[in-house]
């Protein structure tokens, strides 16, 4: 996978699909971000580079639950194509 600004919009228009909010801010994370559980929202460093954050919100995406079929095949490829690389 690319590290490009590209890429990161990509995992965030997956994560919009996902009726997931994504907001860059600061704060004091121990691994970078934070999940806000109730409100389907993710907090991640806004000092991150852009591998940083698209590490970030693939990791996120590891930890959350979801089923595949909501996503666009767009997105689904994405995964599949993480996944193949990792």
């Amino acid at each position: 996978m690319r590290y490009t600004q590209t890429t990161l919009k990509k995992i965030e228009d997956l994560f919009g699909e996902l009726d997931y909010t994504i907001r860059y801010e600061k704060g004091n994370f121990q691994s970078g971000y934070c999940l806000v559980e109730n409100r389907r929202m993710a907090v991640v460093n806004r000092f991150f580079d852009t591998e940083a954050r698209i590490n970030c919100l693939m990791e996120i995406l590891n930890n959350i639950e979801f089923q595949p079929d909501v996503l666009s095949d767009k997105s689904r490829e994405l995964i599949e194509k993480w996944k193949r690389e990792s």
